[in-house]
């Protein structure tokens, strides 16, 4: 198993003041007062709280089928606060090591390395620069170099291996994801809905796209995990790229086919949303995993947004 540890820097201001009620002392003497007009509506302590923060969580499991683990996660989680400016900087990132083939751990191991150092040296360090200056690519060129990178180096050190890379990247009220494989990306909104945010580059996903093969069908075809896009598989690799608003509200989860392959959708929306933070829900996923028999290694990054 390969766990790469993340860094969280939290900044938290103190709420000073006290809300004092009536005296209800029998004793004390009676001050008549004017009842507020209807217009006026009920009296609300206005309480805000900075600054906005991502708030994480993370679980793992080799499942009850394989003997070792070849998933990699990485998370890092920041608040930038100064000038008045409330940055939220996060990097999350899930690998799937292709099991049918050499040095799978290894491969996703590689991915999860480079793309980290790549995303922190051009974006995060120039971050806490005295000067920061904007990086002069667009964020999904970033991501897509990062990418790029990652494919390179497995090919040069573990030739025959491959993975699957799903990567979000959180900066200000951006998020932008890249993607390849069929690890996924899910967005489970404040209104209770949970949306798929990638595309599976899996042979099965394309036949159902070309009405060849129902959903049904798909979920028990034989070659279910057979991918025809994976980092270090082939030349050129082609991460899928999508930038949105960040939502104001809501939970972003990054996992590996052995989450989202045996546990239903409504089951995993119902934990995210029912659990109190995203390190339980973490955990309770990969238990409902192992539950259904746990076939293929687990991974879960839960992220809880601002708002």
């Amino acid at each position: 198993m390969f766990l790469v540890p993340f860094w969280e820097v939290v900044v938290v201001k103190k709420l000073l003041g006290k809300l004092f009620g009536k005296n209800s002392d029998r004793h004390s003497p009676e001050i008549p007062t004017k009842p507020l007009p209807p217009e006026a509506g009920p009296i609300q302590a206005a309480l805000t709280f900075e600054p906005p923060q991502l708030i994480v969580g993370c679980a793992q499991s080799a499942g009850r089928q394989r003997d070792h683990n070849e998933d990699a996660l990485f998370m890092l989680a920041t608040t930038f606060t100064s000038e008045a400016r409330n940055i939220p900087f996060g990097l999350f990132l899930v690998a799937d090591g292709m099991g049918g083939h050499q040095y799978g751990e290894l491969a996703s191991g590689i991915a999860i390395r480079t793309v980290a150092a790549f995303i922190i040296e051009k974006l995060y360090t120039p971050l806490l620069s005295l000067k920061p200056v904007s990086p002069e690519e667009s964020l999904q060129e970033i991501m897509h170099t990062a990418i790029q990178e990652a494919h390179r180096a497995i090919l040069r050190s573990t030739p025959g291996g491959g993975t699957t890379m799903t990567a979000a990247l959180i900066l200000g009220n951006q998020l932008t994801i890249a993607h390849v494989g069929d690890s996924r990306a899910y967005l489970s909104g404040s209104n209770g809905s949970l949306e798929v945010l990638t595309r599976d580059h899996s042979l099965v996903k394309r036949w159902v796209e070309l009405g060849q093969l129902t959903s049904d069908e798909a979920a028990v075809h034989p070659q279910r995990n057979v991918l025809y896009r994976a980092l270090g598989q082939g030349e050129p690799v082609d991460p899928d790229l999508r930038t949105t608003q960040l939502p104001q509200a809501g939970r972003l989860l990054l996992c590996s086919d052995g989450l989202w392959g045996v546990v239903p959708e409504i089951e995993i929306n119902h934990i995210i949303t029912h659990s109190p933070t995203p390190e339980l829900a973490c955990q309770k996923l990969v238990e409902e995993a192992n539950a259904a028999g746990g076939p293929d290694n687990i991974t879960a990054l839960l992220v809880r947004l601002p708002g």
